[in-house]
């Protein structure tokens, strides 16, 4: 019998993208998987319930999906989904395999309820950054979406232009942007501030993305502090101390006072967001300059960020715009769908679910099976959060 995989429209207030695009269902029709789409599931991201079928998935009602299927994909599953996320509880059945963002480290009170459900929940969050897996790094794929979308925001906010023009009126010099992380987000934001025309530089804690940075056309900011235990063994940066973080906000200050625009990207996987702009650093900027912290939904690298809004602080405009990939959800949908069905691809194996827990992917990805937080480090913090209480 043949897997099925059921793919429901998406609840989150705001949200527009869709867990899998025709596309990709033909492909994982191919590998020996059925489909059951909710109707309207992709709608908003451009994709009618016509182009589904036209691809051998069926459309049905919600309840219809959960039921039939063997393997819900979303976007956003319980834990980036908790509130409207939660009408789906009853509807999840033991043994299901559940895929999509889900917040494990931080949503551990949903993880639980998904664990109490007998369901296996894959977070995408949790995707190894190691060569075979980089197709499925959904991660990378929505950063690189928000950190195009972040300088679009900036430049509309800025009341000045990106590039350099030289008119019958004399010439308008180039915007200067800044950059704060270089890591996917911040490496697209730097290339697109850069086809636009602006002056970038960049900073970010780790010495070794420089090279990076240049590539892309940017300057790489030099700071007197001592960032080499910035990295951990997957890419990502490390959380530092205080300390740290204080003698580094010091040195950039007199950074950002040259800056018309600065885009922070600066983030954690399952921390808070490091507070990289305090407000007097804001106050000390160019009046009418912009931050853009896109790390606003993990509580924002600038001291005055208010997630979901923009405000005017001190002559700076400073916003922290949130969900930017479903700003762009046809091509958000088309990227993530990409990512979900290659991942599903490595658990379906001749028409058959097999959750091998010997590879490193699956392993690493896996939160909850069999009734039980069996990823390592959920559980620990799970265990550390109900010793809490």
């Amino acid at each position: 019998m043949a897997i099925t995989i059921g793919v429901p429209r998406e609840t989150f207030p705001g949200e527009r993208r869709v867990a899998l695009v025709p596309r990709q269902c033909d492909v994982l029709r191919k590998a020996g998987a059925e489909l059951i789409i909710e109707a309207s599931a992709g709608t908003e991201a451009g994709f009618s319930d016509e182009l589904y079928m036209a691809k051998g998935a069926r459309i049905g009602s919600r309840a219809d999906v959960f039921r039939q299927a063997d393997v819900i994909a979303q976007a956003r599953c319980l834990g980036a989904n908790p509130v409207a996320g939660r009408e789906d509880l009853p509807l999840l059945r033991p043994h299901q395999v559940l895929v999509g963002f889900g917040e494990p480290l931080t949503a551990l009170k949903e993880c639980a309820e998904l664990a109490d459900a007998g369901v296996s929940f894959f977070a995408l969050e949790l995707i190894p950054r190691i060569t075979r897996a980089q197709s499925m790094d959904a991660l990378s794929s929505m950063a690189t979406i928000a950190g195009y979308r972040a300088v679009l925001i900036g430049a509309q906010l800025l009341p000045k232009i990106f590039p350099m023009l030289m008119t019958a009126a004399g010439t308008i010099t180039p915007a200067k942007v800044f950059v704060l992380g270089a890591g996917v987000a911040g490496l697209q934001a730097i290339a697109t501030a850069r086809r636009l025309g602006a002056v970038v530089s960049a900073y970010d804690v780790r010495p070794a993305v420089k090279e990076q940075v240049e590539s892309v056309g940017a300057k790489f900011v030099m700071l007197d502090v001592d960032a080499q235990a910035s990295e951990d063994k997957s890419g990502y940066a490390k959380a530092m101390d205080e300390a740290f973080y204080r003698r580094q906000r010091e040195l950039m200050t007199d950074v950002l006072r040259e800056q018309d625009v600065v885009i922070t990207t600066a983030a954690v996987p399952g921390r808070k967001a490091p507070l990289l702009i305090t407000a007097e650093m804001v106050a000390a900027m160019q009046p009418g300059s912009v931050i853009v912290d896109i790390a606003a939904e993990r509580g924002g690298n600038c001291e005055v960020t208010r997630p979901g809004e923009t405000i005017i602080y001190q002559g700076v405009t400073v916003t922290g715009p949130v969900n930017l990939p479903s700003t762009a959800p046809h091509h958000a949908s088309q990227m993530l769908s990409a990512n979900i069905a290659a991942f599903l691809r490595l658990l379906i194996s001749d028409g058959v679910l097999k959750i091998n827990q010997e590879d490193e992917i699956i392993r690493e990805t896996l939160v909850t099976h069999e009734g039980q937080i069996v990823h390592a480090r959920v559980a620990e913090l799970a265990g550390a959060s109900r010793a809490a209480v």
